[in-house]
């Protein structure tokens, strides 16, 4: 059995992409933030001492995606083209949906799990003076396209 990330020594390497045409891909991630009732009030308020929670997470999800490769190792720099980070205060907690585009010679779902991730840290920091059982939960790629294998959504 052969590794794509291991050398014939089996030493770690990131994968030769050079060869491949660039193709446009996109890929969707979701998580989820759990947070006390109060927690959720104060944020459909807008009452959260930190101040505005989605949009300073928005931004730092945004941010995140472009900053993938400097977080993963093996993970290849290429161009974050496009990218949105939607929230949405639901009874439970914080909803959040990345979506990152590009066209380029590799896939972007490594950055859109990145995007919520980071966008769903974010909020734990936001509240976390207030909650502390905030609680990241279910981040998952749900959708991707483009590339060799073209198109997949993740069955509900």
């Amino acid at each position: 059995m052969s590794f794509t990330h291991l050398d014939s020594s089996g030493h770690a390497r990131m994968v030769d992409v050079t060869e491949k045409q660039p193709t446009v891909r996109s890929a969707t991630a979701r998580g989820f933030v759990r947070v006390a009732g109060e927690t959720v009030a104060a944020l459909r308020d807008g009452s959260v001492p930190k101040g505005d929670v989605l949009a300073v997470a928005r931004i730092a999800g945004i941010q995140g995606a472009k900053k993938c490769a400097e977080l993963l190792p093996l993970a290849h720099v290429i161009g974050v083209h496009g990218a949105t980070v939607d929230l949405a205060v639901e009874d439970g907690g914080v909803a959040i949906e990345a979506t990152v585009r590009t066209a380029d010679r590799t896939g972007v779902e490594m950055e859109a799990l990145t995007a919520v991730t980071i966008a769903a840290l974010s909020v734990v920091d936001m509240v976390k003076g207030m909650d502390r059982s905030a609680a990241i939960e279910n981040a998952r790629i749900v959708a991707k396209t483009g590339g060799r294998s073209g198109s997949w959504t993740r069955e509900a």
